[in-house]
């Protein structure tokens, strides 16, 4: 547990998605029960299926979301950086994991019990709210993705998912915008439906274009309103 007036506690509750905007007198019941977590790099926080039972909210580090197909095939639904929260699914329902997390750097989390969360929540009203609404921008968000998937081309696929990770995770560098966070082009295949052999055509196209740079696990936009154009399939300009 958590003493109350940990500040960095406090600050980061203030800041996620979940406790924003409620009064202090929710952090401050919050905090003292909740559970400090750390996991290295390449650990499995839960698995698709597993009983929901904690609720968690990441301090440090990067979480991969996955969910398997029907035919065994591994999808990648998306990234959650610090400040997010993963497994709200536990204050509403009981019911499974309906995703796998896995780290992708060492992190640490803050977890709550499911039936602390629900105490919390029947206590304060606002924080059941706030995780509804929570939960309902997750499944506009899916909706947006989905529609991606059966209507835009690839290309504009794999740009619209290399900003929404900028946007997430990127960094200023000197040569462009660095995405922050390992990212494979197998990743980058699962995110957008296709293939590891399209993605790698299609990164390497860009690159020899000077867009973008990469290396192992890497991505830097060299060109970030040439990735819009193409996102967002908007006529090119003349040279």
């Amino acid at each position: 547990m958590i003493d109350r007036w940990d500040v960095t506690a406090l600050a980061l509750l203030a800041q996620a998605p979940l406790f924003s905007g409620q009064d202090t007198a929710v952090l401050h019941a919050a905090i003292p029960l909740a559970q400090p977590r750390s996991y290295e790099r390449g650990t499995f926080i839960f698995h698709e299926g597993d009983p929901a039972t904690i609720f968690y909210i990441l301090q440090t580090g990067r979480v991969r979301l996955t969910q398997l197909t029907a035919e065994g095939q591994q999808v990648i639904i998306r990234y959650l950086s610090p400040g997010e929260g993963l497994g709200i699914i536990v204050a509403l329902s009981d019911t499974t994991y309906p995703v796998t997390a896995e780290t992708v750097a060492d992190t640490q989390l803050l977890g709550w019990y499911k039936e602390d969360i629900k105490q919390l929540m029947l206590q304060y009203p606002s924080l059941a709210l706030s995780g509804l609404n929570l939960i309902a921008r997750r499944f506009v968000g899916l909706q947006a993705q989905f529609r991606e998937l059966a209507t835009e081309r690839v290309e504009q696929r794999v740009a619209r998912t290399l900003l929404r990770l900028v946007r997430q995770a990127g960094r200023r560098t000197d040569t462009g915008v660095l995405i922050d966070m390992p990212l494979s082009r197998q990743d980058l295949a699962e995110m957008t439906g296709t293939t590891l052999y399209t993605v790698s055509r299609i990164l390497s196209k860009w690159e020899q274009a000077g867009l973008i740079q990469t290396s192992r696990e890497q991505v830097i936009i060299c060109q970030s309103h040439e990735i819009v154009v193409i996102a967002e399939d908007l006529p090119k300009r003349d040279a």
